[in-house]
């Protein structure tokens, strides 16, 4: 499987491409998408979508797994947040993508084993798991590798718990 991690900002959109194979999880590639607030917003827009297309036909991946908005305490950015999610979604959509959605407590537990893990951790953590040699930067990649990563263990457990309950139900 071939999976898609996306941290949706308007200013940095965070890519992360990974591979799997049975239980092992690498990276194949990841980056981060850049735009400046004296850009018009439909350019910023555009520019998610049509770069978000390209890594998509790059490295063709089956699934989406991407970072849900998080309100916190600052609603005024979660909208701008919202609105770069949204045409990455889009494009996602359009090549016909699976999407899966996580909180970020969620990627954090997947990655770390605690949702209330420290940003540091989780960089370490995919790192150690994408056997890289390296951190991979800047953070918003290494935030969309943590949800492609969280994608795969949890598409895995899933689908481990589907053969159980198919071997259960068997004659």
């Amino acid at each position: 499987m071939i999976i898609l991690g996306i941290d949706p900002g308007l200013a940095n959109t965070g890519w992360g491409v990974v591979e799997t194979r049975g239980s092992l999880v690498r990276a194949r590639a990841y980056g981060c998408i850049a735009s400046s607030a004296d850009e018009p917003i439909d350019m910023r827009l555009g520019r998610i979508f049509r770069e978000i297309s390209q890594v998509i036909e790059a490295y063709g991946p089956t699934d989406l797994a991407i970072e849900k908005t998080f309100f916190g305490q600052n609603a005024r950015s979660a909208i701008p947040t919202a609105q770069a999610r949204g045409a990455a979604i889009a494009a996602c959509a359009a090549s016909g993508l699976t999407v899966g959605e996580y909180s970020p407590a969620e990627i954090k537990q997947a990655v770390v084993g605690t949702g209330g893990a420290e940003k540091e951790q989780v960089t370490y953590m995919v790192r150690h798991v994408l056997a890289l040699d390296h951190d991979p930067k800047p953070d918003h990649a290494a935030d969309a590798l943590a949800a492609a990563v969280c994608h795969a263990h949890l598409s895995r457990t899933r689908a481990m718990a589907a053969s159980l309950v198919q071997t259960e139900v068997a004659p």
